[in-house]
């Protein structure tokens, strides 16, 4: 015979929610107060960074304290000190005052879009050349907005942006991802790095299929160019000895200056590092790389006018 756990439900009174309704209503006005009073365990001092009268502050905590059923500071030597009730109270505080302060910003932001703040994801190699022209261009018109920059992997950044911890975000390949939008920005071609010493270096164009006894270099998954490699190597029909995986593309093109594998780059621009030839594929590699955006209308004034400005770019 079959044992079934008992699951046992809780009805919450409604007396005691009617309470704890009637704390929120007194505590609500007074976040600040609590949180300051937390910080500087004196009275006068919570009076004076709030700019209010001390016995006003004396009243607000004595009405706390009627509406709580028990105080929320005890004395101690020549100040005070939140009851274990008030530092649950204080610590409850603070954690919302983050959250309102953040409101604030944003809706300061609403009204004054030249001085607000975006964060910004990127993969770590459009930081060398894309996001230093991007970021230059729209600052001189905009010369008061913040920016936070947070580089990681394109799945690292993909990620990022469904939780909502990136405003925009620049990637490459253009992924098709639901509830975000994309533009393209521009193709780049992407190159096969090798030793100068290797067969291959003076050929002037590589098919992907005579690389299929050769070591690789190249970057971990959750990297667009790990995707794109894997996907040349399953088509030509081989499956890439990976000899090394790395994070950055410089370290990645080290490697391959030292002679321990190819590796699939875009081209590295003026001049080419010591120790390494690029070579064109045949047919042409190339990837897309794009601005994407949240499908939403929810964006601040700032982080739309900066969306609409790389638009522009393209």
């Amino acid at each position: 015979m079959q044992k079934y756990a008992t699951i046992h439900t809780v009805s919450y009174d409604s007396d005691a929610r009617l309470a704890d309704q009637r704390v929120v209503h007194h505590l609500a006005p007074n976040l600040a107060l609590l949180a300051a009073l937390g910080e500087t365990g004196n009275i006068t001092r919570t009076a004076q960074l709030l700019g209010v009268p001390q016995p006003t502050v004396s009243r607000r905590l004595g009405a706390l304290a009627d509406v709580l059923g028990a105080p929320v500071v005890e004395p101690v030597g020549r100040g005070v000190r939140l009851t274990r009730a008030g530092a649950i109270l204080a610590d409850s505080a603070a954690r919302a005052l983050g959250a309102v302060e953040s409101g604030a910003r944003k809706a300061r932001e609403e009204i004054e879009p030249d001085t607000g703040h975006i964060v910004l994801g990127f993969l770590h190699l459009l930081g060398r050349w894309l996001v230093p022209n991007l970021l230059r261009g729209f600052r001189a018109r905009y010369p008061s907005v913040r920016f936070s920059l947070v580089q990681g992997s394109r799945q690292q950044i993909l990620d990022k942006l469904a939780a909502g911890e990136l405003d925009l975000a620049l990637v490459a390949p253009m992924p098709v991802e639901p509830g975000l939008e994309a533009t393209a920005l521009d193709e780049q071609e992407l190159l096969l790095s090798v030793p100068e010493a290797h067969r291959l270096a003076e050929r002037k164009r590589i098919r992907w299929a005579e690389l299929a006894d050769d070591d690789f270099v190249t970057l971990e998954h959750g990297y667009g160019l790990r995707q794109i490699t894997d996907a040349l190597c399953a088509e030509a029909g081989f499956e890439p000895k990976i000899a090394f995986e790395g994070q950055e593309s410089d370290t990645v093109r080290g490697l391959v200056a030292a002679g321990l594998g190819v590796a699939l780059l875009p081209r590295f621009g003026r001049g080419t590092p010591a120790g390494v030839v690029e070579i064109p594929l045949s047919p042409k590699v190339s990837r897309t790389i794009c601005l994407l955006s949240p499908e939403t209308e929810h964006l601040t004034p700032t982080v739309r006018a900066f969306r609409d400005y790389v638009r522009a770019q393209a």
